[in-house]
């Protein structure tokens, strides 16, 4: 036995192992969280079964899921990116937990990215029951798989920016409740449920404006017309992304 065999190497694991670690951490706490679980996937499964049972809203021609899928899928991905990622982080940062994360061996942008693809996991997660539910209601999805993933992808990163920001420069309960007011406000005028052509004109051109009706109404273009990658859409998305994250990076406040 060569000498040395049992010395320790005091040395921080690479920081692709801590990434990994970190993610799987953040997202079983999202999912052992029954606020999170309430906001994050029994709200948009409940509201997916209900405007698609009974006829509440008016959706136009063709069935009513064929509306609403793809826009409770964009519910979700906002609930999960921006609210659910808000609260959780503004919280965080109040107990300080980010601070001390911050001064361990995992850096910081990791730290953020383990909270992405934490995100991203629990997304996946959301979808895959969605279009579970979504399928035994009678929807029929078209459209390219590609297109919607890259849709979903330029959301997470323009919620994600934007609960980061919040979170990082607003207090913890401030955060609380202004996200969970965003997502209300967007929840009716987003496009997710109610259709843009229900608003007035001069009010269709500035709700179009926002990430949640850019989200919905991509994926509904995609699954519900078949038609290809819907370019107005994505940049929308792509300047809420640039412009939140941006942002986050420059004003986000570890304490």
């Amino acid at each position: 036995m060569s000498a040395g065999t049992f010395t320790p190497a005091p040395a921080a694991a690479p920081v692709s192992r801590m990434i990994l670690a970190q993610t799987a951490l953040e997202t079983r706490m999202l999912l052992r969280n029954g606020e999170q679980l309430l906001l994050t996937v029994i709200i948009p499964a409940l509201l997916l079964v209900l405007f698609s049972a009974v006829d509440i809203v008016d959706t136009g021609a063709g069935k009513s899921v064929d509306f609403l899928a793809p826009g409770i899928l964009a519910l979700a991905v906002m609930s999960t990116a921006f609210t659910g990622q808000a609260i959780a982080t503004g919280f965080d940062r109040r107990y300080g937990v980010l601070k001390r994360l911050g001064a361990s061996p995992l850096p910081r942008w990791a730290l953020m990215a383990a909270k992405t693809l934490s995100v991203l996991v629990t997304e996946v997660l959301q979808i895959a029951l969605l279009t579970v539910i979504a399928l035994a209601l009678g929807w029929s999805p078209h459209g390219s798989p590609l297109a919607v993933a890259a849709l979903v992808l330029l959301g997470t990163a323009a919620f994600s920016g934007l609960g980061l920001l919040m979170a990082g420069t607003l207090k913890a309960e401030a955060t609380l409740a202004a996200a969970n007011l965003v997502f209300l406000l967007l929840l009716v005028g987003g496009g997710v449920i109610v259709p843009m052509e229900k608003f007035p004109e001069g009010v269709q051109s500035v709700l179009a404006l926002l990430p949640i009706s850019a989200l919905s109404d991509g994926l509904r273009e995609v699954l519900r017309n078949g038609a290809a990658l819907p370019w107005g859409d994505v940049a929308v998305l792509a300047a809420w992304a640039v412009l939140g994250l941006g942002a986050a990076a420059k004003l986000f406040r570890w304490e």
